[in-house]
């Protein structure tokens, strides 16, 4: 899952590290050079030319500036400092990487900023690996951004009154209803009992589609006949779930695109009637900007409290998982990741960090 930004992120480390060495490969050199050139002075006038060597050497560390005498100062005492100029290429590759990956433009400039900031003017022995604290900056970086907004979702189910209310809303096609199913069992599997709603009243065929989940799970549908009430089924569910002492209901929407007023509108009213506990954005991690931006979209026009990735196992990019918490504000929370009930996985920022960095 999301190789491709992987091996981009270790291409940019190696870059790092190769630009770094090359630069104290040059010190190194030049410091011997200014060694031999010392001793051999001494041995014809000692005192004249040494005062000679000493204005040379302060006049060459003016005119290269301050961080040259620093990196001098540094290899000196058996350290390098990485400079901007260890940074420039392989920042500027990284940048083109990072938007080549899906990674929204604002996300990948924050990430850029955090390892400038890190990385500039940091030293490190000579036996210490440049890979290593490149790793170290992107780890720092990439969390900044990832870790966005999270909450502890299990926590919350167990702290909220019941029954626990979840909406489901996104875009059609993208397995927002099957994500309701492993939702379901994702809940059951930790103790918890569920009723399923079908708020998606506008599409012909919904009712069927969440029913064969339903009865697959062993679940409760609450349902109503095609261009009913959205918001007053989703009432029904909950209703159910108070007389029947269920955990959770998981409500059903339309697909919709954020520019269907008409759509746009039933969300309004379902959160008016209902109010509900958490409202899920289901998107594919394969869109990668286009789910960042409806993500944004769908967070300005009906508020959402996080956010499902689905196919995240077929995306190498990770745009999408990189960028939509930075963006909205809001946490990605579980990524689908494959076709069977129990194929959701609740997101972990460090865990993913860790995987694409090493």
């Amino acid at each position: 899952m999301f190789d491709g930004l992987k091996d981009k992120l270790d291409s940019f480390r190696s870059d790092v590290e190769e630009s770094a060495d090359a630069e104290a490969d040059v010190e190194a050199e030049a410091e011997v050079e200014a060694e031999a050139d010392v001793e051999a002075d001494t041995d014809v006038e000692a005192d004249t030319d040494a005062e000679s060597s000493t204005e040379s050497a302060s006049s060459d560390a003016d005119e290269d500036g301050p961080g040259r005498l620093q990196r001098a100062k540094a290899f000196a005492t058996g350290k390098v400092v990485l400079e901007e100029e260890d940074l420039e290429d392989p920042l500027w590759n990284l940048e083109m990487a990072l938007l080549e990956s899906d990674v929204e433009m604002g996300v990948a400039e924050a990430i850029l900023d955090d390892l400038r900031s890190n990385l500039i003017g940091e030293t490190k022995s000579q036996m210490a690996s440049t890979g290593d604290l490149v790793a170290d900056a992107l780890r720092d970086a990439l969390l900044d951004v990832i870790s966005v907004g999270q909450f502890d979702f299990e926590e919350r189910i167990a702290e909220a009154e019941k029954p626990v209310t979840i909406v489901f809303t996104g875009v059609n096609g993208v397995g927002k209803t099957t994500t309701i199913a492993k939702m379901a069992r994702y809940l059951e599997d930790r103790g918890y009992s569920s009723v399923l709603a079908n708020g998606d009243t506008y599409r012909a065929g919904a009712n069927e589609q969440i029913r064969e989940h339903a009865e697959a799970l062993g679940k409760r549908l609450i349902a109503h006949e095609q261009g009913g009430d959205p918001a007053a089924v989703i009432y029904d569910g909950v209703e159910y779930a108070e007389a029947n002492d269920v955990d959770v209901v998981l409500g059903d929407t339309a697909g919709r695109l954020h520019t269907s007023s008409d759509l746009m509108a039933q969300l309004e009213k379902i959160d008016r009637v209902v109010d509900p506990d958490l409202t899920i954005f289901v998107d594919e991690a394969v869109a990668g900007q286009d789910a960042v931006e409806r993500a944004k979209q769908f967070d300005d026009a009906a508020e959402i409290d996080g956010a499902v990735l689905t196919k995240a196992d077929a995306d190498s990019q990770g745009g999408a998982a990189i960028s939509v918490a930075y963006v909205t504000g809001k946490p990605v929370l579980f990524l689908g990741t494959g076709q069977g009930y129990d194929d959701l996985d609740r997101f972990d920022p460090e865990e993913l960090v860790a995987d694409l960095v090493g």
